[in-house]
Formats: C-alpha cells, sequence, structure tokens
C-alpha cells in the first residue's frame, strides 16, 4: 500500500492550501475585480502584520529601524524555507530557494492565485512595520524560469521609532 499523500500537512501548506481555493473561487467568480480583492485583503492583513512587528520590537525595547526588522519577525522559519540573509549598510537582501507556501501551490497547481499573496505580503508587512521601510521583490519562486525568490529591503528617509 503507497503511503505517500498520506502524511500531515504542514500549518504553512494548510494555510497556502486555503489561501490558493479561496483566491481562485474569487477570482473565477468576480474576475479582475476579483483579484484586486484579493491583493487587497492581502495587503491589509500584511500590513496589521507589520503593525505588530513593530510592537514587538517596541516591547523588546528596540526601534523600528530596518536591523530590528527580522530579529522580531512574526513567523517562524523552519526546514521547509530555505534562504540566505544578508545585511549590507543600505538594505537587508534575501534569497529565497525553497518556501513551503510556493512548494504547495504548485503542487496544486494554483501558482496564478498564490503569486497574488507574493505581489502583496512583504511590502505591505514593511509598511506597517516602518512606512519608509520598502520591498523591492523582483524575483519569484513561482514565476518560471526565475525559481528563487529575491528581496531587498530599504529604508527610505529617516528611520521612525
Amino acid at each position: 500500500m503507497e503511503k505517500q499523500g498520506t502524511e500531515p500537512l504542514n500549518m504553512y501548506s494548510i494555510m497556502a492550501k486555503m489561501f490558493g481555493y479561496i483566491s481562485k473561487a474569487v477570482v473565477d467568480r468576480f474576475g479582475i475585480e476579483g483579484e484586486e480583492s484579493v491583493k487587497q485583503g492581502v495587503w491589509n492583513f500584511g500590513h496589521e502584520r507589520g503593525q505588530g512587528i513593530a510592537k514587538r520590537a517596541k516591547f523588546a525595547g528596540e526601534s523600528n529601524e530596518k536591523g530590528n526588522y527580522l530579529s522580531n519577525y512574526d513567523m517562524g522559519r523552519s526546514e521547509l524555507f530555505e534562504y540566505e540573509t544578508l545585511f549590507y549598510p543600505t538594505e537587508i537582501e534575501q534569497t529565497f530557494t525553497k518556501c513551503a507556501f510556493a512548494d504547495q501551490w504548485k503542487k496544486e497547481g494554483m501558482e496564478e492565485y498564490g503569486i497574488l499573496y507574493c505581489h502583496m505580503i512583504d511590502p505591505a508587512i514593511a509598511k506597517g512595520f516602518n512606512p519608509n521601510f520598502e520591498v523591492i521583490h523582483d524575483q519569484y519562486i513561482l514565476k518560471k524560469g526565475e525559481g528563487v525568490c529575491h528581496f531587498r529591503f530599504q529604508m527610505n528617509g529617516k528611520e521612525q521609532s
């Protein structure tokens, strides 16, 4: 008897699967307006998360400057994510080569719905953390030919506390 596919899913995969199915239903029913609504919902969700990260930093006695972003991040990483983080004076650069969310969306054939999340989530979290924090997300695991997610986190203007 084949066991593959009977193991419990991890929480990341379950949430990605749920997002994919909900997004597909909304986009199938409402087209481009549904797609925009999904993206706005992701933005709102991400912005609130960023505000929570800023609160975590403040509680730890830290400001909401670039250097305190990842150390106060609200989502743990597991072996389901593989990435490299490089710190520079003017930015933080991250490259993900494995992502539990992307893996699930690919498995389900829901890349076009998962990418709605990917386009919005990190810029929204950063803006919630600090209005001057910007994210350049110029490569996506979900896009054919790219195979990695590449981020550049930069503070524009004066860092705020």
